[in-house]
């Protein structure tokens, strides 16, 4: 039977219309799209304030700001190409953008997923070194910001370009209102590009953020020893970043570990009867990811929070005249006698 299901997939009846047995009642379609929609409005919109403050204002371009707003534009990618189109076709109870439609999705969204989960492993290695300082005085400078920024989309990428050429596929998932690289069919060159895909592109940069994690828990658990710290201080401001990286990283593995888990159980187990609804849960917990995020770093990121929150309550005139009010207490500080 489940030799069956790859035909299945591959069925373009699936892409010019409503099935003729949907997995869920109008109700339920129309449900998921609310919830879609109530997750990828915020992530739009914050997402979006990230790249535009960060584009607006010097004092955010910053080696650490570069990794932030680099994964604020893959979270924006993932809600616009992902999240949107979810909450449309969720509306209309199907897919609707045909074969090419679900293929140009998956390849986005998958691209955009993947250079987010890498840019998360980029900041977590970046706030090990600056707080552990495991190779003396290395400093995270902008260019190793701009080099490990390039390499996660090139990495991601090369992983999600082999399927238009024929190793590994797109295909719909869950519910059928979404695509993803296809995790159940049994072909043998399919599969080989799903555990490959799974270990470079999740198990690697799991395996790196986890590491990170630990260093940087065990840190901050012996914050007041500070035995790997230079001098045995560290600055308060360094400290509460690395609180912030650390949510970080445990809001993104809890969105995306269960999608991955349930990907890798359908590979290794691929008899195993799951619920459409039940396999839909995973797929956008994980895209639910992309408004979590900012929204951390907004608020814990004092930076951020400054000219974010202005932007955001369309408060620019007051936004401007506190710069010009710091901009005359630094000169006259600069004037003032010793």
């Amino acid at each position: 039977r489940a030799a069956m299901k790859p035909s299945v997939y591959l069925n373009t009846s699936l892409y010019l219309g409503p099935p003729e047995e949907p997995p869920l009642p109008r109700s339920g379609f129309i449900v998921l799209s609310i919830l879609m929609a109530l997750v990828t409005g915020p992530a739009i919109v914050l997402n979006a304030t990230v790249i535009i403050v960060s584009l607006m204002h010097k004092q955010l371009r910053q080696p650490l700001n570069y990794a932030l707003v680099n994964m604020a534009a893959a979270d924006l990618g993932t809600a616009v190409s992902g999240g949107l189109l979810s909450v449309v076709n969720n509306a209309q109870g199907h897919f609707s953008l045909g074969r090419t439609g679900c293929v140009l999705e998956g390849f986005a969204v998958s691209l955009c997923g993947i250079a987010s989960l890498c840019t998360v492993a980029l900041i977590a290695v970046e706030r090990m070194f600056v707080i552990c300082k495991p190779l003396g005085q290395m400093q995270f400078q902008k260019q190793h910001a701009l080099a490990g920024i390039s390499l996660s989309w090139l990495w991601s990428l090369t992983w999600n370009l082999p399927p238009l050429f024929g190793w590994g596929r797109y295909e719909l998932e869950g519910v059928g209102t979404s695509c993803a690289p296809d995790w159940q069919s049994r072909e043998p060159h399919n599969v080989s590009y799903v555990l490959a895909y799974f270990t470079v592109c999740f198990a690697a940069p799991f395996a790196i953020i986890l590491v990170s994690y630990a260093k940087l828990m065990w840190t901050l658990h012996k914050v007041t020893k500070m035995t790997c710290l230079e001098g045995g201080a560290v600055a308060k401001s360094e400290m509460k970043v690395a609180y912030m990286v650390v949510l970080m990283v445990a809001t993104f593995l809890l969105s995306w570990l269960p999608y991955a888990g349930l990907s890798m159980l359908v590979v290794f187990k691929p008899d195993v009867e799951i619920n459409p609804l039940v396999g839909t849960v995973p797929v956008y917990l994980a895209k639910s990811s992309t408004a979590y995020n900012p929204i951390i770093y907004i608020y814990l990121n004092k930076q951020f929070r400054k000219y974010a929150l202005p932007f955001l309550l369309c408060r620019r005139a007051l936004e401007a005249e506190d710069e010009v009010s710091e901009t005359t207490v630094e000169s006259s500080r600069r004037v003032s006698p010793s």
